[in-house]
Formats: C-alpha cells, sequence, structure tokens
C-alpha cells in the first residue's frame, strides 16, 4: 500500500468484482474503505468460486478486498440509515454498484446525500447506466461485451465469437474507469469544495476500450472484423503460432524492422514483403516456420533477436516469469487457515516507501470498532445487534 491517498474515506456499498476491484485499488494507494455490508450475508464475492481450505471464504474474494475494514449495516431499517448518515460526516466518497433507483429507495440517493454532506462524491457502478432503455436490465461482463462489439471482435475469422478470460467490462469497463471517476472528482472538489455524482456504466467502458476499432469503422477499413484485423489475428506478423511441442508463441511484429528481423532470422526473407497480406497462404507458410521449432527454442532465439516474440504462458507460468518476479506482482498475505497466500499486488509504482498490506476484513469485523468511534455506546451497540440493524 502506498500512502498517496491518505484522507480520502469511502463507503463501499459494492459487491462482487466491478466495485471491489475500484476499491481495493483506491485502498492500495492509501484510501480508507470501509465495506458496508448486509446483514444477511455480505459481499457475495465471500462465498463465490473456489474457497481455502477448510475455511468458508473464498479465494476470489481475497483477491479483491485487501487493504479494507468491513461493518454490518441494515440500511433498510432506521437506526441503520441513521449510522449511515453519521458515518458520511467523515468519509466523503460513497462507491455503489446496485440498479438505478435503489439508492433512492433506501434514501441514500445522491440528493439525499449532499443535503447531509454537499462535499460528498457518489460513485455508481451499473452495467448500464442511470438512464437509456437499458438502464434496469440486468446483466453480466459477457453481456457487456457482446453489446460493445468486443466479443464480436474475439476469435477466429470464420469462427464463433471467444469469451475473453478476463473480464474487460467489470474491471475495464467498470473497476477502473469508477476509480479513475472518483480520482477526478476528488481533484475538482479541492477546487470548489463541492462533492459530485459519478454514472459508471460498464458497457460505456467497453465501447471506450473499442476506440480504434470504431475508427477503423468511420472509414469503412474491411479488416475491422473478427479475425481479420491488425491486432486480432488477422496478419501474419502479429498473431499466435503453434509451437513443434503443442505449445504457443505470439509474434507482435508491426514494425518493419522487426518483421524483416524476423524473416531474415528464419530465413525467409522472401515473406519480408508479405508482413501485412491477408492471403491466407502466407499465414500458413508462418505456421509451418513456428511448428518447426519447439516453444523453448523460439524463446532462445527471442532472447538474442528483437522480433517482439514471446511465449504464451499459463498462470503458473506467469508467476514464475523473471520480468513479473522482478516488478514484484505478486505480494503474500497470511489467510488464518491457509497460511501464506499470493495475491496480485498493486500494479503502480511510487517513490515513496510502501507500507503492509492488511488482510481482506471478515463480514463485519470492524462494526463495534467503528460504531465506537462514532460515539455509539456498548449498550446500544447490543442493542443494534439483538434488533438485526447491525
Amino acid at each position: 500500500m502506498y500512502p498517496l491517498l491518505q484522507g480520502m474515506r469511502i463507503l463501499d456499498l459494492t459487491r462482487l468484482l466491478p466495485g471491489g476491484y475500484a476499491t481495493q485499488l483506491l485502498g492500495d494507494l492509501g484510501a480508507e474503505v470501509l465495506k458496508v455490508e448486509d446483514t444477511s450475508q455480505g459481499d457475495y464475492m465471500r462465498q463465490l468460486g473456489v474457497h481455502f481450505p477448510d475455511s468458508e471464504e473464498s479465494a476470489l474474494y481475497w483477491g479483491l478486498n485487501r487493504n479494507k475494514k468491513s461493518i454490518r449495516l441494515n440500511l433498510k431499517s432506521e437506526a441503520g440509515k441513521e449510522i449511515f448518515f453519521q458515518l458520511l460526516q467523515t468519509y466523503d466518497v460513497v462507491m455503489e454498484g446496485f440498479r438505478p433507483g435503489v439508492m433512492e429507495k433506501l434514501g441514500l440517493g445522491y440528493e439525499q446525500l449532499k443535503q447531509a454532506n454537499p462535499a460528498v462524491i457518489m460513485c455508481s457502478i451499473s452495467g448500464y447506466g442511470q438512464d437509456g432503455p437499458y438502464k434496469q436490465r440486468a446483466g453480466h461482463d459477457i453481456n457487456f461485451t457482446a453489446i460493445a462489439g468486443a466479443l464480436g471482435q474475439t476469435g477466429a475469422a470464420e469462427g464463433t465469437p471467444i469469451i475473453p478470460a478476463v473480464q474487460i467490462a467489470d474491471i475495464g469497463g467498470g473497476g477502473l474507469m469508477a476509480a479513475v471517476g472518483v480520482l477526478a472528482a476528488s481533484i475538482a472538489r479541492q477546487n470548489t469544495g463541492q462533492g459530485q455524482y459519478v454514472d459508471v456504466a460498464m458497457l460505456d467502458g467497453v465501447v471506450s476500450w473499442m476506440t480504434m476499432l470504431f475508427m477503423q469503422l468511420a472509414v469503412n477499413d474491411p479488416t475491422a472484423k473478427r479475425g481479420k484485423g491488425w491486432l486480432n489475428g488477422g496478419l501474419p506478423c502479429y498473431s499466435v503460432y503453434e509451437t513443434k511441442d503443442a505449445r504457443y508463441v505470439s509474434i507482435g511484429a508491426l514494425e518493419d524492422k522487426f518483421w524483416q528481423e524476423f524473416c531474415r532470422v528464419v530465413g525467409r526473407e522472401d515473406l519480408i514483403c508479405q508482413q501485412f497480406s491477408p492471403e491466407a497462404w502466407v499465414k500458413s507458410e508462418v505456421e509451418v516456420i513456428f511448428k518447426a521449432k519447439t516453444r523453448e527454442e523460439w524463446q532462445g532465439i527471442a532472447a538474442e533477436h528483437d522480433l517482439c516474440l514471446e511465449p504464451v504462458l499459463d498462470l503458473a507460468e506467469v508467476k514464475q516469469h523473471p520480468q513479473v518476479l522482478a516488478r514484484e506482482l505478486f505480494s503474500p498475505l497470511t489467510h488464518h487457515l491457509a497460511g501464506e497466500v499470493d495475491v496480485v499486488g498493486i500494479p503502480l509504482k511510487y517513490q515513496v516507501e510502501q507500507q503492509r498490506d492488511s488482510v481482506p476484513p471478515g463480514w463485519g469485523e470492524h462494526t463495534r470498532e467503528v460504531l465506537l468511534g462514532l460515539g455509539v455506546t456498548e449498550a446500544r451497540i447490543k442493542e443494534l445487534g439483538q434488533t438485526g440493524v447491525i
């Protein structure tokens, strides 16, 4: 964790991936993040997917919730809302991921929050945004990437669209856009003293990521199709090829010098002029070239020549890659049952001393601590627990 956003305090009402990623990133940068979880089950990510041995806690939850605290709070109760508004006096950012209108029904919409604290920044992450005909429509990453055109551009030219392994809409369109939106609103608040409402739609974010493809469409570029384009497998110089040992390598020789060097190294200077050829026979020739050597042999060649050629790694290999190790992209957290667990660390580097990360919080782990900080008495805390408010 880097102490860069000290003083920023976030009430995190989000669940699952997009909001979890956004608030973890801000927490990694020094913001104080308090997860406000319901009293029935909390963040769904706690139960989703694979679990640690002998634990009811999901490994996925651990990858998205370090450097946070957690309070259980029933926001449907008047007492719960009262506590929330008390928190709003010292927490200046609220992030939520419900469907449009839910916060208003709870009496916690931006207009209500702004009356209580004019400096509050509220960020809503949703699939389709706060307006438009799809605003109440349910959806997941695959649906947002489908509508945005990203799914339709991924895969072989004549094949079925391939689902990306990375959640582009959740993380890129939702989490990252939300973090940027909150930071921009925070800078504006420093100048005006006023808060801001940030409307983040995962669909919008993915469409934004498609900028280059839509510019190709604007000039009627015929290669703006699945498996036909410059960057999605349509060129012999920018593609993925199988090796002799049934592994794969990637080549990204878009610049002339890299492709020329590749052709010289493999003894096929006749292919230099075919760098951007759409003809199937060219790619077939390159496929034969790559199948003549193992992935390891190609790695050796790439180490000696400037080719933009790298192996396609599996997850375990990524963690052992020398560049990944050098950049310290994984950091250990200690789970009370599983022991030391490697999690993907913050992808940003600063010239300030990095502080120790805190482990993801248990469900409502800090409820008593936070309420005592608000001046709530032990007797009242007991009563709130008995009545289902916390």
